[in-house]
């Protein structure tokens, strides 16, 4: 007995030490995602890129990520989730490096595409890690608190760079610390059987996402009545039907339909989703709000996000980890998302004139304490009581529908907000283009788009309160202090009591 007790402490110190390292590759995934909305403005400047084409810098990167994650999940299931993680950090630090380097738009794009690609891989692998580590109700609570904190608050994380290459470059060091450590502390694991890759499943949701993110994109100059836009929301809608059609039917699915199913973790995927498109909308919006309307420099810019980052690290860490074990999912998610969607909202209060203090603050804490609520709660209950064999691919569920949303929602807001603008300097040509109507015209596009953000996050929490009816946890007083020798347990009898759907 006295050696066991003796041995705890270091097998805890062990989960937490490769928690911070796994911390580490979701905190540069989020980056790589969020950052370069602070650079954007520069960026397109320096590299002569459209005010319809900018979206594509953010969109390539997270519509890799989203539409490959399935496939990630998977690879990692059956070829081992540590190989997977140390994979995918090598080649996501290569593709910074390109992108850094990148001297013109197309150049750029595939450095994105690639991270994209490798963060589909990445992404995965590291919250698996994180599921099969973390069993026990309580530390689970304290370590998908500590990372859905870091999936929220990354955007507003990196503020002092030279100029937006180093929000590329700053990816190499941090995932070979994070490769280094991993190697080190982290334990292999793997679905055993053969495994046998759904690669029709690929193609369909593949081809399905592209097709949707690139005719939301082209709405923006073609119209949304075109034949074109027409055509590819149409593909897009029947290529996922068709999807959903093929894993129902094929031996080992990319995304098995049982996962999918079950309202609760249903509802976390549909949360993380909103979620990502007001938090993305809301990163474009001010980014441009405080640069190009309030002339505020890059480094400004990411100062003026700090206080949304401590409203998330408030939120998700006093809050939502405390009372993650103890109440309904639904009953954080919920005010969470009515939070973020009142952030979106609180544009409409603001001119080009409006202070700091008035405008961009109160969004973005409100926004910050919203996410906080939301991420937590939607990452623990989205990998749930799912199979240890299906750890990876549950996880790459929820990445999943995090980067579609957001993928989805960069492209379709900013279809919305540049066809505003450009409505708004067409009506008042005969003012001039002064830098006035200009401004005002930029505004005119946030709002309306920040209008439509908050419509479908309202619409989202209607949703989930209705379809996420899991009750609050019931934590068995035998399994919360009992550890074993090595530090881990059966993730079914150490979780939350949930009800099957």
């Amino acid at each position: 007995m006295a050696h066991m007790k003796a041995q705890a402490p270091a097998a805890d110190s062990r989960r937490w030490a490769a928690l911070f390292f796994i911390g580490l590759a979701q905190l540069m995934i989020v980056l790589d995602g969020t950052v370069v909305n602070i650079a954007l403005p520069s960026l397109q400047r320096d590299l002569a890129i459209s005010d319809g084409d900018r979206q594509w810098v953010i969109t390539g990167y997270t519509l890799a990520f989203g539409s490959l994650l399935l496939l990630g999940g998977r690879i990692a299931d059956y070829t081992g989730r540590k190989r997977a993680f140390l994979i995918g950090l090598l080649g996501f630090a290569g593709a910074s490096a390109l992108g850094g380097t990148a001297d013109n738009f197309e150049m750029l794009l595939t450095a994105r595409a690639l991270q994209g690609g490798f963060a589909a891989l990445l992404g995965p692998s590291a919250l698996s890690l994180l599921t099969v580590t973390f069993t026990q109700p309580k530390e689970r609570a304290k370590a998908f608190g500590i990372w859905g904190a870091i999936t929220a608050m990354a955007g507003g994380a990196l503020t002092d760079y030279l100029d937006w290459r180093w929000c590329l470059y700053i990816s190499v060091p941090i995932a070979l610390i994070a490769a280094v450590g991993g190697y080190m502390m982290l334990a292999e694991s793997r679905r055993e059987g053969r495994s046998r890759f759904d690669v029709p499943g690929v193609l369909l949701v593949t081809g399905g996402l592209v097709a949707i993110v690139y005719g939301t994109s082209r709405a923006e100059s073609d119209g949304w009545g075109s034949t074109t836009v027409i055509a590819l929301l149409a593909a897009g809608a029947v290529l996922l039907a068709a999807f959903a059609f093929v894993e129902g039917r094929v031996a080992q699915p990319l995304l098995p339909m049982r996962l999918i199913v079950n309202r609760t973790r249903g509802g976390a995927y549909l949360s993380a989703g909103l979620a990502m498109v007001g938090m993305f909308g809301a990163f474009l919006f001010m980014t441009y709000y405080l640069q190009i309307i309030k002339g505020y420099s890059p480094i400004r810019t990411g100062v003026a996000f700090l206080p949304m980052t401590v409203a998330v690290l408030l939120s998700a860490g006093g809050l939502a980890t405390r009372l993650l074990p103890k109440v309904p999912p639904r009953v954080l998610i919920v005010p969470g998302m009515l939070l973020v969607s009142c952030g979106m909202l609180w544009f409409l209060t603001m001119e080009t004139d409006t202070a700091y203090v008035e405008g961009v603050l109160v969004a973005g804490l409100l926004l910050g304490f919203g996410a906080g609520m939301i991420m937590p709660v939607a990452f623990n209950y989205a990998t749930h009581g799912a199979d240890q064999g299906d750890a990876g691919v549950a996880s790459a569920g929820v990445n999943t529908a995090q980067h579609v949303g957001s993928s989805i929602g960069t492209a379709l807001l900013n279809t919305i907000a540049a066809g505003k603008t450009a409505d708004y300097l067409t009506s008042h040509a005969s003012q001039g283009r002064s830098p006035a109507i200009a401004k005002q015209a930029l505004l005119e596009g946030f709002e309306t788009a920040s209008t439509w953000a908050a419509g479908i996050l309202l619409a989202g929490a209607l949703i989930v309160a209705v379809l996420m009816n899991t009750p609050r946890p019931e934590l068995p007083a035998a399994t919360e202090d009992v550890e074993s020798p090595d530090g881990a347990e059966d993730a079914k009898s150490a979780e939350p009591a949930l009800p099957h759907p």
